[in-house]
This record gives C-alpha cells, structure tokens and sequence, in this order.
C-alpha cells in the first residue's frame, strides 16, 4: 500500500447499513469470542478472549438460566496515521451459553483483565458432590 491508496466507499442507496438500519449493521459483524471453560467439584471457570475491550464497553447478563456475553472493541487510530484498510471497524463479540441449575448465578465473579474475561461460576452447595460414609455391620 502507499499513501494514494483510499478505502473502497459505497453509494449511499447499495450501502447495507443505510438500508437496513445501524442496528442490523451491527448484527451483521457480530464476532462469537473464542472461550475456554473448565469445570471442577466447585464450579465452573469460563475464560472469553475479548480484545480491544474496555469494562464500560462489556455486558455479562444473567435471565432465566441462561448467561449471555456482549461487548464491543476500542479499536483507535494512532494520531498522525489513518487507516488503509479496515475489515472490522467496531468489533462486536456476542456469545451465549445455558447454565445448569446446579450452578449459583447469584455469586457469579467477573474480571477482566488484558482483553480476558474470566467468570467463576460456583456450584450449589446442595449441587456439590459429596462423600457417603459407609457403615459396616
């Protein structure tokens, strides 16, 4: 690329997002994040990559059993550059998963930390695994 390279542009009555509405645009880049989930006799730890995204930018809900993740990515130019070429300008991640009812939506712990998002989600104490004792005789 070199500097006389410009971005394609649309006339405005082809353009999909002026036809349809900013909203659907933005169905359109959806993005699923990729996640890692593990699970153990406490509860469950889920790990979502979500790079360029800021906590105010980050929604994790919980309704009827179901755990739902959206976000939308920063993504700035530096000053003094200007994008040749942009695929995905406003990232938006969006996934969604069904809880169990073993699990405890109510003590559910979020962080997110360098574009990680982790959330432990513990088990019912009714829901963990427990020990029989046996008697003999």
């Amino acid at each position: 690329m070199n500097d006389s390279t410009e971005l394609t542009t649309r006339e405005p009555h082809t353009d999909l997002a002026s036809r349809e509405g900013a909203r659907h645009a933005k169905q359109l880049t959806r993005v699923a994040p990729a996640v890692d989930i593990f699970e153990d006799t406490h509860g469950i730890t889920l790990y979502a990559d979500l790079p360029g995204v800021p906590r105010e930018k980050l929604d994790v809900r919980v309704q009827d059993g179901s755990l739902s993740i959206e976000a939308e990515a920063v993504i700035s130019t530096p000053p003094g550059l200007r994008l040749q070429h942009g695929e995905v300008r406003h990232p938006h991640f969006w996934r969604a998963f069904t809880l169990s009812p073993d699990f405890d939506v109510s003590r559910i712990d979020a962080q997110l930390n360098d574009g990680v998002l982790k959330l432990t989600i513990p088990r019912r104490d009714a829901a963990k695994p427990r020990r029989i004792e046996v008697r003999v005789g």
